[in-house]
């Protein structure tokens, strides 16, 4: 962290505790959680007596202020556990009593600001005074239980953030903005393409119908990129047998994100959280021989898994999810030839949809407890961490190598993609696994005749469908490439005298495999045209009686660009070369 970052932690770190001095000031009888910086801002947690509005929050920031131009200290004094505790309880700040007593110190460290104005148990750092907060800005509530537990009280969380400057603030906020225009849960919504229902239930997405027709599309056009490349495809049912789980290890570490147990008649099967299981046995129908390698069987299945109701995100953080997923099973002789056809793939599929923001992480084992935490031979172990880190390198990827971060089962590379916020999330992987071969005895027979452990890679290009249509959605602000655009043409008559010849247009372009729509509504020609664009339709294209005299549309692109006249085959030629290209030329 350089010298400019540090100072901004403390900013913002400080800033929470003027939010809870203003709390307090404003709403006395307030009970005091947690208020540490995060990556852009800050927050801190409250119990408040009565509920509070996002109104109110101006309020809560023009104390703030007050609070900042007294040009107050901040200070380090440290009490004894037992003066600590009397204190507390006599102020009644009983969630600050349960912090205290996960503090192993006999010591403990508080900060106050100001002439003991505001006292708050802290370890720090702070700045030295109030004034090094140049501006500061509350932003936004939040529902958040006490400690993470959905089992403890839920607390209004308070977000706001701070900088040295009100320039470098003005900036933030501006920035803010222009993402919360992308962001996917907001597009979403305006764009029809995905639904969350309370009575579905949470973090389970309706794909609505131009939601849909964009997954479908990807989907087809993932299995055909799979398929040019040697890949079969399977599909296994939602629920699977308990003996699965138990085989693959999943009811022993991984019980906590899976859903309770389905009992019928006499057997017990649970959602599956993973596709992998299933896929093994798939694999043990008939027995292999070194011919058959590499084997790659692919999968779009979806998986559940339980997440915290407070941990739910729009698309990006969900309970139900499909993954592009599959398993190649090759020899050692094999493996680099795998893992660089995998990223090529990868890279060829980014490319297509537009997407650049991402960036490759290897996560390796931790070689000093290496025997007790990971499953496998170590040598293999070796061999694969060798060979991620040789393609990587080979192939002149800048990369992150993150040692103690592989899962237990094997070493992966894992792709990073930062949203409008700047957060990051994987979004593919790339996994080898040590574990599965070994619980379901996957074995081939070698040139020699003897049976040998094949490597398996997990492979997920896209991850899961719903968390990188999130990623897509943000990335083009929903001005999505033609290719796999839910409608790709709006055809719209100036008036109704042109609605046979709309009609033909439509016919014809629809018989030309164009996705394309009629808007012969009771509006205005501009209404519509507004509609069109507010639905980010990629071309629009108007007819009336200048177009039906010379047999054209009026073409119009949705960045407002008047490509003008253009007979219909002439039109269809365009759309079919941008479509081929994927905008790529």
């Amino acid at each position: 962290m350089d010298n400019k970052q540090e100072k901004l932690e403390k900013i913002r770190h400080s800033a929470s505790h003027i939010l809870a001095q203003a709390v307090l000031t404003l709403y006395p009888d307030t009970k005091l959680g947690i208020g540490p910086a995060i990556d852009d801002g800050f927050y801190y947690d409250f119990e408040f007596s009565s509920p509070i509005e996002e109104e109110d929050l101006k309020k809560i920031e023009k104390e703030m202020k007050k609070i900042i131009k007294k040009n107050l200290p901040f200070n380090q004094i440290f009490m004894p556990r037992e003066e600590a505790k009397k204190y507390l309880k006599a102020i009644d700040q009983t969630y600050k009593l349960e912090l205290l007593e996960d503090i192993p110190d006999e010591e403990l460290s508080f900060y106050t600001t100001g002439d003991n104005e505001f006292i708050d148990l802290c370890r720090g750092p702070h700045i030295e005074n109030t004034k090094e907060i140049g501006a500061v800005k509350l932003l936004k509530t939040a529902g958040a239980y006490w400690r993470g537990d959905e089992k403890n009280k839920m607390l209004t969380r308070i977000y706001g953030t701070a900088f040295e400057t009100k320039e470098e603030l003005k900036d933030h906020l501006q920035k803010l903005e222009m993402a919360e225009k992308r962001n996917h849960r907001v597009l979403g919504k305006q764009l029809k393409l995905f639904a969350l229902i309370p009575e579905i239930g949470q973090g389970l997405p309706v794909w609505l119908p131009r939601g849909y027709k964009i997954r479908r599309i990807l989907e087809d056009y993932m299995i055909k990129l799979e398929e040019d490349h040697g890949y079969t495809h399977i599909l296994t049912p939602h629920i699977n047998k308990d003996i699965l789980f138990e085989t693959s290890g999943h009811l022993n570490f991984y019980k906590d994100s899976m859903y309770a147990p389905i009992k019928v008649e006499d057997e017990t099967y649970y959602l599956k959280p993973m596709n992998c299981p299933a896929a093994m046995m798939v694999y043990k129908l008939e027995p292999k021989s070194y011919r058959d390698l590499p084997l790659k069987m692919g999968e779009l299945g979806t998986v559940y898994r339980y997440e915290k109701s407070g941990e739910l995100q729009g698309l990006q953080r969900v309970r139900g999810f499909t993954q592009n997923d599959a398993h190649i099973f090759c020899t050692e002789e094999q493996l680099k030839d795998q893992i660089n056809e995998i990223l090529d793939l990868l890279n060829q599929f980014y490319k297509d949809v537009g997407f650049d923001k991402y960036r490759f992480v290897l996560a390796l084992s931790d070689k000093e407890n290496k025997a007790e935490k990971y499953a496998g031979d170590p040598e293999r172990w070796k061999i694969a961490e060798d060979t991620l880190r040789q393609v990587l390198k080979e192939r002149g990827e800048n990369f992150e190598e993150i040692p103690g971060d592989a899962a237990f089962y094997g070493p992966k590379i894992d792709i990073l993609a930062e949203n409008v916020f700047g957060k990051e999330d994987a979004i593919s992987t790339v996994q080898l696994d040590f574990n599965l071969p070994q619980k379901f005895d996957i074995k081939y027979i070698d040139s020699n005749g003897e049976e040998k452990e094949p490597f398996i890679i997990h492979r997920a290009l896209i991850g899961s469908f719903e968390r990188f249509f999130a990623f897509l959605i943000e990335q083009h602000g929903g001005d999505f490439p033609l290719w796999f655009a839910p409608e790709q043409v709006m055809i719209i008559p100036i008036s109704e005298n042109q609605n046979n010849y709309a009609d033909k247009v439509y016919e014809i372009l629809k018989d030309a495999d164009i996705r394309v729509e009629v808007d012969k509504r009771n509006k205005s020609m501009q209404a519509r045209i507004r509609d069109a664009e507010k639905m980010k339709i990629p071309y629009i294209a108007i007819v009336g009686d200048k177009e039906i005299e010379t047999d054209t549309v009026s073409v119009r692109s949705r960045l407002n660009k008047e490509l003008g006249l253009m007979k219909t085959q002439e039109f269809i030629d365009y759309l079919k070369e941008e479509v081929r290209t994927k905008g790529n030329k």
